[in-house]
């Protein structure tokens, strides 16, 4: 399928969603915020993807939200408008649905069942920020910075930069970053925990994001699974409630299937071979 912000490709069981508009400096036009979710739902769906890496294209990884998104009629933000007969009140509850439906363009990646993976080049911008920060892992370029760019044109950032930055990194650097709006470059980033590791260009970022994808990949998919859902539900939770609730998935979904494998394999000196997930049982709804 074509889309026109994302190339799409997969590589045995990674997924690489590649943004395509470096002209654009990979802005974020309306049909990202459609397309982006579409092709991370689909992928979730069925099943087959262990890892997902998501690259971009040019001298930026993205300049965030384009200025086409807030002005024109008909826009993504229209509902900021002053104009129009409709009740204030109502104009407002539509507003809040526009930026929780934006909202869900990113919580998509973190619902995934699948890791996923960012790897960063040159600017990630505004939005882009909110995108990152969403993701399992961010690898970075040494040309990279981040920049929580909402400060600077006069708005609060509402799409997901302030509720997960601070779980990310230190409190008081996500505020310096959320207050000043300064560019954070890679080497700092990677020094307060916002990216694993800092290559030296855009190629071997790629290229090294992608080896870890694989290695990822070759894991029991139901175990990955597992995992990542428990470190997103007790980085929101008490200790105690993650442990009840490690306790309650390994009473079903831990079985010795994939365990077996991985002994075997290592016997026979060979590469463990786990089945895929089953597609998602909400897909077809």
């Amino acid at each position: 399928m074509t889309y026109t912000c994302f190339d799409v490709t997969m590589d045995g069981k990674v997924a690489h969603l590649q943004l395509n508009r470096p002209d654009s400096l990979n802005s974020m036009t309306r049909e990202f915020w459609s397309e982006l979710p579409a092709i991370v739902c689909d992928l979730d769906d069925r099943g087959e993807a262990r890892a997902i890496v998501i690259s971009s294209t040019g001298k930026h990884f993205s300049a965030g939200m384009d200025l086409a998104v807030f002005t024109g009629g008909g826009s993504i933000e229209a509902g900021q408008g002053g104009g129009g007969s409709e009740e204030l009140g109502r104009k407002r509850a539509q507003f809040r649905q526009v930026a929780m439906t934006l909202q869900d363009s990113f919580t998509a990646l973190e619902k995934a069942r699948v890791p996923v993976l960012a790897a960063i080049q040159g600017g990630c911008i505004g939005g882009a920020v909110d995108l990152v920060t969403a993701c399992d892992m961010r690898y970075a370029s040494a040309d990279a910075f981040f920049c929580v760019q909402e400060i600077n044109i006069g708005m609060t950032a509402d799409v997901g930069t302030l509720q997960r930055l601070p779980k990310i990194i230190p409190d008081g650097v996500a505020r310096e970053m959320a207050y000043r709006g300064h560019r954070l470059p890679a080497a700092r980033a990677h020094q307060v925990g916002l990216v694993n590791e800092v290559f030296d260009d855009h190629e071997s970022l790629v290229g090294g994001v992608l080896e870890i994808a694989h290695e990822i990949a070759g894991k029991s998919p139901l175990a990955i699974w597992g995992s990542k859902e428990m470190l997103n539900y007790s980085r929101d939770h008490s200790v105690a409630d993650g442990l009840n609730y490690i306790a309650t998935w390994q009473t079903g979904m831990f079985q010795p299937t994939d365990m077996i494998e991985s002994f075997s394999a290592k016997a026979d000196k060979r590469d463990p071979e786990f089945d895929d997930l089953l597609p998602n049982a909400t897909g077809g709804i």
